[in-house]
């Protein structure tokens, strides 16, 4: 599972860098702005254990004001390469400063300057690491992932009041969900691949059951005699799906996000899947009725004769 941090973290890099301020004999300098900020961020759990990945290059702006002459000068800071093959303390920041005189601020952006900015870098991953996981394993006091292993072996899907809020299946109030992220090869073009998501008579092939497939957008999706249901929001044919999509047994009314990526390769199509808001509780019987119900099967009616397919 994997969920994405690279929005949250634009905005708490901002937040722990901007404003930064160090005064000495020099004068006074600030960071001004974040220019410039490339990269991404993720947090993945994986057998009860959470994996940070995240690799960013940052440019920052700065201004300063010599003591003695009241002269202002700017110049910038580069971070080339944060990400968690460094140490904070061995990532490479550049100080530069624009033409001119005030030699002397850039000196002090250079020591003192870049310490303030190490220890905002390492606020920013200390961040990352507690507060942008806590909605990721519930309860938060518990070792991560123990008593989110306890209660998948209590229960497949039926929220356990021991493991999670007894108001978790209530409409309307907030539930910890995780991003699903799967790729399966088919040996079939792309068009093909996609005509099997939208043509109700191949939906019923592979799924063995009754469906309601309106392939337009807004159009209902019913599947596996309604234990899945939702409709299409967006249709590029042979390259996009994207559906409102749920499980009967989630809670009420709530809906995860399915885009669907067919990639042409040759003779065969990859399908890139990911399915964003699955509640945590699901994440396991989710995968699973991808992998077994849908991609398995779609294999299988895929080797049939190929008039089978029409």
């Amino acid at each position: 599972t994997e969920r994405d941090a690279t929005s949250w973290s634009k905005s708490k890099l901002k937040e722990v860098l901007v404003g930064l301020a160090v005064e000495g004999e020099a004068g006074r300098c600030e960071i001004s702005d974040l220019k410039h900020v490339e990269g991404e961020a993720s947090c993945s759990s994986r057998k009860g254990k959470l994996i940070f990945f995240y690799e960013w290059n940052l440019r920052l702006s700065w201004k300063g004001t010599v003591k003695e002459s009241g002269e202002k000068h700017k110049g910038s800071v580069e971070i080339p390469n944060l990400s968690e093959e460094n140490e904070v303390d061995d990532t490479e920041i550049n100080v530069s400063k624009k033409k001119g005189e005030g030699d002397a601020l850039k000196d002090l952006m250079r020591t003192e300057g870049t310490t303030k900015v190490r220890e905002a870098l390492r606020d920013y991953l200390k961040a990352l690491k507690t507060e942008f996981t806590l909605g990721m394993i519930l309860p938060t006091k518990a070792t991560v992932g123990q008593e989110l292993a306890a209660e998948r072996k209590l229960s497949g899907s039926t929220v356990q009041d021991s493991v999670l809020p007894q108001t978790l299946d209530i409409v309307g109030v907030k539930i910890p969900t995780v991003k699903i992220l799967m790729r399966e090869i088919f040996n079939s073009p792309a068009d093909e691949l996609y005509s099997i998501f939208t043509t109700k008579d191949l939906v019923q092939k592979f799924s063995k059951c009754p469906a309601v497939i309106n392939a337009e957008k807004g159009g209902k999706l019913q599947m596996f005699d309604g234990c899945i249901s939702g409709e299409y929001a967006e249709l590029v044919p042979s390259q996009r799906i994207v559906l409102k999509w749920r499980c009967r047994n989630w809670p009420d009314e709530h809906y995860a996000t399915v885009a669907l990526q067919f990639k042409a390769m040759a003779a065969q199509t990859e399908l890139q899947l990911e399915c964003k808001g699955v509640p945590v509780s699901h994440e396991d019987s989710t995968r699973q009725c991808w992998k077994k119900q849908h991609f398995e099967e779609i294999h299988v009616l895929l080797q049939q004769p190929a008039d089978s397919m029409e």
